[in-house]
């Protein structure tokens, strides 16, 4: 087996999304910080109201899916296709914006910690006109595995832990993403597989670990190396981290905001549908 290394460390910037939301963006900082199949990771924690109470009132999307991870905190999901959720502590919206989609996410506390991620990811060119969806998944509903050195939160894809296969909340899709939340104990460890046709990147959000031995940088996009496998060490103290993984699409990207297509032409057709009332 070969062990996956660092590539590429991407430190997440401060920046503020929506109407104000204070976050930290890794991937997607600028439109050349990608990792094929995705576009760009936000990382946001605050326990001042004032970083997250205006939320992400009314706007579209096209051709990419939306994940949004709540560690802590209370959010409600609405779009003008009649979903609505509530996304709770460890529940995940999984929001597919196909061919179009105009959604609000909007906080339901106005006091205490609200914190979590958001992730895109990008669809291929026969799928970035399907239909859009939603998925509303509670923490309940997402496997979690223990193994000697700590847990694992399966979020999407599946993976083999104690000699065993496991499937996640959420499979399949071309581009077979992978999501996992995981705990180091103190001194900790993790070997697992992972298919080498995946891109990969390691995302530590608590504590200390190492990867193959080389520490792992506190609030940045760790990309990793070709290989088939990684082994993870948490410090003294543990850690808590996210592995996110998926294959590449290898298509032109084309972006305008929340519009992600393969051309400049499809770009000005999202547009022109948004304006006259036919993103759906």
């Amino acid at each position: 087996m070969t062990e996956r290394t660092i590539r590429q460390i991407i430190p997440a910037m401060e920046t503020s999304d929506g109407a104000g939301v204070r976050i930290k963006r890794s991937l997607g900082q600028s439109q050349a910080v990608r990792m094929d199949p995705f576009l760009m990771l936000d990382e946001f924690g605050s326990e001042q109201a004032s970083d997250y109470i205006a939320g992400f009132p009314a706007h579209p999307h096209r051709g990419f899916e939306t994940v949004t991870y709540m560690i802590e905190g209370h959010m409600l999901h609405e779009d003008h296709l009649g979903n609505r959720g509530n996304l709770k502590n460890g529940g995940v919206q999984w929001m597919t914006a196909g061919r179009g989609i105009i959604h609000s996410e909007m906080p339901q506390q106005d006091e205490g910690m609200m914190r979590g991620f958001q992730l895109w990811l990008n669809l291929p060119a026969a799928e970035k006109l399907k239909p859009a969806g939603y998925r509303d998944i509670q923490a309940e509903e997402i496997p979690r595995l223990t193994f000697d050195g700590g847990a694992i939160k399966l979020i999407a894809g599946s993976l083999v832990l104690n000699d065993q296969s496991h499937r996640g909340a959420v499979n399949g899709g071309s581009t077979r993403p992978v999501y996992l939340d995981i705990e180091l104990n103190a001194n900790g460890e993790l070997s697992l597989p992972l298919d080498v046709e995946l891109n990969a990147l390691l995302y530590l959000y608590e504590g200390n670990a190492r990867l193959a031995g080389d520490e792992l940088h506190r609030s940045a996009a760790t990309l990793l190396g070709a290989g088939d496998s990684l082994t993870l060490r948490g410090g003294p103290n543990g850690a808590r981290l996210l592995l996110i993984a998926g294959k590449p699409i290898a298509e032109p990207i084309v972006q305008y905001g929340p519009f992600v297509m393969n051309s400049r032409e499809e770009i000005e057709q999202a547009l022109a549908d948004y304006r006259d009332g036919r993103l759906t």
